[in-house]
C-alpha cells in the first residue's frame, strides 16, 4: 500500500527536523523544478529543502523519506497526466485563513522552484512568453492573497476553492508547457 503524504505530516517532520521550509513551499518548489528539469531536479531539491539541517539527525533521515516519497508521488501524478495532481496543502477542516496562507506559500515555492534552477535561454524565453507569463504573474498575486475580511466564510471558501484549482491546472500546464526543454536538456547531457 501506498503511503499517502498529508501537508500535516510533512509540515511537523520538516520542523522536528530543523527545516526553514514548510510542507506547501516545499512540494511548491518541487513542481517547480520537476517543470523545468524532470526527474534529474529531485537531488537538488532535497538538498534545498534540508539545507542547514544536520545529517547526522535521525529526524532528517525521517524528513527524507517522507520527502523522497512525495517527490514519487508528485512526479508520477504529473508525468502520467491523469489528473490527479494536487498542490499539497492543509485538509479542508482547517480554517480558510491557513489554507489561504499555505496557497500562498506553495505558490511562492513553485515560483522559486521555476526561477533558482540553472536556466537557458530557452528556459527563460518560455518563461517570458504566454501562457507562462500570465501564469507566472497570478500566481504572484495569489502569494499576496489574504481573506477578504468583508465577505462571509462561505464566499472566502468559495474563492479558496477556485484558486486551488486555478494553482493545480496552472502547474500541470507549466509542466506541459516546459516538456521540450526538459526533454531536449535531458538528451543534450
Amino acid at each position: 500500500m501506498e503511503e499517502k503524504i498529508t501537508f500535516d505530516v510533512l509540515n511537523g517532520t520538516l520542523k522536528r527536523c530543523g527545516a526553514s521550509w514548510d510542507a506547501a513551499q516545499s512540494h511548491g518548489l518541487l513542481v517547480g523544478r520537476l517543470a523545468t528539469a524532470g526527474v534529474p531536479a529531485g537531488p537538488d531539491w532535497l538538498l534545498q529543502v534540508l539545507e542547514g539541517t544536520d545529517d547526522a539527525n535521525a529526524l532528517r533521515t525521517e524528513c527524507q523519506r517522507i520527502l523522497d516519497l512525495l517527490y514519487q508521488a508528485t512526479y508520477w501524478q504529473l508525468s502520467e497526466r491523469l489528473s490527479e495532481f494536487e498542490p499539497l496543502l492543509p485538509d479542508d477542516e482547517d480554517n480558510v485563513a491557513l489554507r489561504a496562507e499555505a496557497l500562498g506559500h506553495w505558490c511562492e515555492g513553485f515560483l522559486h522552484g521555476l526561477v533558482s534552477a540553472e536556466h537557458s535561454d530557452a528556459l527563460r524565453e518560455c518563461l517570458a512568453a504566454e501562457p507562462l507569463s500570465d501564469i507566472i504573474k497570478d500566481l504572484l498575486q495569489i502569494t499576496r492573497a489574504g481573506l477578504d475580511e468583508e465577505s462571509d466564510e462561505e464566499d472566502n471558501e468559495s474563492a479558496y476553492v477556485e484558486l486551488v484549482e486555478y494553482v493545480r491546472v496552472a502547474a500541470q500546464l507549466c509542466y506541459e508547457e516546459l516538456a521540450d526543454l526538459r526533454y531536449s536538456r535531458a538528451e543534450s547531457k
